[in-house]
């Protein structure tokens, strides 16, 4: 009997296989028979409009004019923000901008300064 792998999210050892998928039978988690082979975990690359690569902690600058969305507010060009933080989803940063307050904002509109 082969040993499967244990689920990556709750770590149960009650997995079984469905089809090319593995499955959870505890949190209902479902993840490919691929991905449990590869073992490693792919890191996400955030780059920023210029190609830069992105990190947490970088300052950037906005390169064009957004609207915030539910508001009258504008982030307008060449507003600069420190301290991001990358998270994953569409939009892929996270930070704090003056006068605005908590954002999340895509990397292809800011350019590493």
């Amino acid at each position: 009997m082969t040993q499967l792998p244990r689920c990556p999210q709750c770590s149960s050892e009650y997995t079984y296989e469905d089809g090319d998928m593995y499955v959870c039978p505890e949190c209902a988690h479902e993840w490919p028979k691929d991905a449990a082979a590869e073992g490693a975990e792919e890191t996400k690359v955030v780059k920023d409009s210029n190609g830069n690569v992105l990190q947490d902690g970088d300052t950037i600058t906005v390169i064009k004019d957004l609207k915030v969305k539910g508001s009258s507010l504008v982030v307008k060009v060449g507003t600069k923000v420190k301290n991001i933080r990358l998270v994953d989803g569409d939009h892929d940063i996270d930070c704090k901008i003056d006068g605005i307050g908590a954002m999340k904002l895509k990397s292809e509109f800011v350019k590493k300064a």
